[in-house]
């Protein structure tokens, strides 16, 4: 299967509701890398059927640009989850399919087997959490969503700005993403007028991993934008690398040494795929 993830950063997905013409329209033109469509916590149950219709609508126009398009669908076990992918799973506009509460890589094979949209996962329940590693492994998955808010309610966790309670959960899926190389974006920032916390945030989800975060508001974008592009002097530092370790080479050593620290081939390999990723970033703006 090829992959939408390949060649694109997701550093900000934000959820819009599928169901508000108005916020689908400003979706067109805003900074985001990826977009969750949601039928599901968005849309309340007497609006589900009219939400299907308009969203279907929306992703027939298009005009969405270079920004990833991904719908978020109800549980199949719900009244609504069958129709949902009955009109999604095959829809031209649709790049992948979010499911929501994905227990065990059964739960995908139930989507998979109906459609052949390219699947990713809500991790946010704590029996998703231990069969990370199997659900990661699905031939059909693209990428896993943190589902921090339900998480923590269903482990009855105290809020905590490090989100010390969530580490285990964050952890197991973050391992499982990586092992199978599958795109993890964090769970969202609730306080969305808090930039000084979401940024603590998303700083602490890129040191741990995260590919990038999933946002509530659109004013949350430029920050996470920034925190999960290379920085200014993480891309000095990889270019530098890159030079010394190729000079190295040359005058036939197999390390060379950066600011008083040796530089072996794995930091290559670091160091191109941070200017890979801020290439990446760059073409979206040309």
């Amino acid at each position: 299967m090829t992959s939408i993830a390949s060649g694109r950063p997701f550093r900000s997905v934000l959820y819009i509701p599928g169901s508000k013409e108005r916020a689908l329209e400003k979706a067109r033109s805003l900074a985001a890398d990826a977009i969750i469509f949601d039928l599901e916590d968005a849309v309340a149950p007497e609006e589900k059927a009219a939400a299907r219709e308009v969203l279907a609508q929306a992703l027939a126009e298009g005009g969405f640009g270079h920004r990833a398009r991904i719908v978020r669908i109800n549980g199949l076990d719900s009244p609504w989850g069958a129709e949902d992918l009955a009109v999604f799973g095959a829809h031209p506009g649709v790049e992948a399919v979010l499911i929501p509460k994905v227990n065990r890589a059964a739960d995908l094979d139930a989507v998979a087997a109906v459609s052949a949209k390219p699947l990713w996962a809500m991790m946010e329940t704590a029996l998703g959490m231990l069969n990370a590693v199997e659900i990661a492994a699905h031939p059909s998955l693209q990428g896993m969503v943190m589902g921090t808010n339900d998480l923590g309610k269903e482990l009855g966790a105290r809020h905590r700005a490090d989100r010390l309670p969530l580490q285990a959960g964050l952890g197991l899926c973050l391992l499982a993403a990586k092992a199978y190389g599958r795109v993890i974006v964090d769970g969202v920032y609730n306080a969305f007028k808090d930039d000084a916390g979401l940024l603590a945030e998303c700083v602490q989800g890129r040191d741990m991993g995260f590919d990038g975060k999933t946002l509530i508001h659109p004013a949350q974008l430029e920050i996470a934008n920034a925190a999960f592009a290379p920085s200014v002097a993480e891309l000095d530092l990889a270019r530098r690398q890159i030079a010394a370790f190729n000079q190295a080479q040359a005058a036939g050593q197999g390390v060379a040494v950066v600011d008083g620290k040796i530089v072996e081939n794995l930091h290559i390999v670091t160091a191109q795929a941070v200017l890979g990723k801020a290439q990446m970033i760059a073409a979206l703006s040309e």
